[in-house]
């Protein structure tokens, strides 16, 4: 397995990170008071076949490479597309544990989640038609790590359970429309 270097986070005391979701979450109620509108956001991505399955990703100012193990005709450089998909749900869990464990006034100091996700693999290659393509069951195993009970844990989880959009992603259906274009 190869290891692309991963960028370097910066380090965050508990007290900037409260300043700066304080200061976010401020600016964005501002910025929709006086404009609803705002609200609203979209986000762009593009991709490009490489290699055996791989893609390259553009989002903003950053680039990543996902692929798929040699079982899947992948060459491996890269993590797969569904463990990008429990990776994204990882990531928007602990931004908004974050967010949500600022406004209710509940301490976290550290935030671990493990995914698993239960995948027929029938389906993506044409065998079974009844089955469903994507997962079939998703687990989490969230530890907080702080001075709170674990029902307040709890009720930040519920929190966060509420508010997530990626967490939306999977539990609700998404309309997706597709165009496709001859090159």
């Amino acid at each position: 397995m190869t290891n692309l270097a991963a960028p370097s986070v910066p380090l965050s005391t508990a007290d900037d990170r409260a300043a700066r979701l304080i200061d976010a979450g401020a600016t964005w109620a501002d910025r929709i008071e006086a404009s609803p509108a705002s609200a609203q956001l979209t986000y762009r991505v593009s991709g490009e076949g490489e290699g055996s399955v791989a893609t390259r990703i553009r989002a903003g100012k950053h680039e990543f490479v996902v692929d798929e193990p040699g079982a899947l005709a992948g060459d491996d450089v890269a993590a797969s597309p569904v463990e990008y998909a429990l990776g994204a749900l990882i990531s928007c869990q602990v931004v908004v544990y974050r967010l949500y464990a600022q406004a209710l006034g509940i301490r976290v100091v550290g935030i671990d989640i493990a995914a698993e996700g239960d995948l027929d693999a029938r389906r993506l290659f044409g065998i079974d038609e009844s089955v469903r393509a994507g997962f079939s069951d998703i687990r989490l195993v969230i530890t907080l790590t702080g001075p709170e009970t674990l029902e307040r844990y709890e009720e930040l989880r519920a929190a966060v359970d509420a508010h997530c959009p990626v967490l939306d992603l999977f539990t609700n259906p998404t309309p997706v429309s597709a165009v496709v274009r001859k090159g």
